[in-house]
């Protein structure tokens, strides 16, 4: 795992004059370490958030990043309200549109379903925040049954209209009809203020030998390290992650909910990323 020891790079912003008022009610800040729950952490590094497409002058464009002594894990000084919450959520990203770039992101999602079938090859496939839906529709091309949760509900809609089940509901109260053969968190977990809470359901959703396909940035790759050096690593200021991840702190947060990790891989979603399978224990 990485500890991080460069210092909090501060920042000092003042907004133009007619802007409106940053919300006053915008996060709420962690009191321990969301995976531990020690208390002794420390502030880590601040990033300007204000160039993210979901950014709004009500949301501070500071972003306060802090490292738990006792597990290393890195995140955000606080997750959202729901009020704010309202406001990232007003829009979606081009690449997150159902639909999106559809016949190019199937490569991509085949790619990710290839890992999974040695281990399932049937079943319900839920997808955790579906986003473009890509790998629950090429789920279906490969035996699937497909059913989506997301909390965007114009996407929950979209996806309904494809003839896809799809739900806007958070995991952790999701109740299925029968037991999924796989779950999919796929650059989901990080966007989660608690993650385990989020691991306990995909848990408790799963049949017996049941898989979990998660994606995510690893923070402890070479290429993030470059990022970092250069002063050009865009998670730092990813307004809907309160995570950073390397593979060891995950690894030990999937055992910790009962998690076999079976499989490394990279991922060829986003920049940085590591894919994981592993099997309920």
């Amino acid at each position: 795992m990485i500890k991080y020891s460069f210092p909090a790079a501060p920042v000092t912003y003042r907004p133009p004059a007619n802007t409106p008022a940053v919300l006053a009610n915008e996060l709420l800040d962690y009191q321990a370490c969301p995976l531990c729950e020690s208390k002794a952490f420390r502030p880590l590094r601040s990033a300007d958030c204000s160039h993210h497409p979901r950014y709004s002058q009500e949301l501070s464009r500071t972003m306060h990043w802090s490292q738990c002594a006792a597990c290393q894990h890195v995140f955000r000084s606080g997750y959202y309200t729901e009020a704010a919450l309202n406001i990232v959520f007003r829009g979606t990203n081009e690449s997150q549109v159902v639909g999106y770039d559809l016949e190019r992101q199937r490569y991509v999602s085949a790619q990710m379903i290839e890992k999974v079938l040695p281990y399932q090859t049937g079943g319900t496939w839920l997808d955790v925040g579906f986003g473009n839906a890509s790998l629950l529709f090429t789920a279906h091309e490969y035996g699937f049954e497909p059913v989506g949760l997301d909390l965007r509900p114009q996407s929950v809609e979209e996806l309904r209209r494809w003839g896809v089940a799809a739900h806007c509901q958070d995991v952790k109260g999701f109740e299925l009809s029968r037991p999924a053969s796989v779950i999919s968190m796929a650059d989901v977990l990080e966007h989660m203020p608690y993650p385990k809470v989020g691991l306990h359901a995909a848990h408790r959703l799963l049949q017996p030998g049941g898989v979990l396909l998660i994606s995510m940035p690893n923070s402890g790759s070479m290429v993030w390290k470059a990022l970092d050096a250069g002063n050009a690593n865009p998670y730092w200021g990813e307004i809907e992650h309160y995570h950073n991840f390397d593979r060891d702190r995950l690894y030990a947060l999937l055992a910790e909910c009962g998690f076999k990790p079976v499989r490394y891989g990279i991922s060829q979603r986003y920049r940085v990323c590591m894919e994981v399978i592993a099997v309920k224990a």
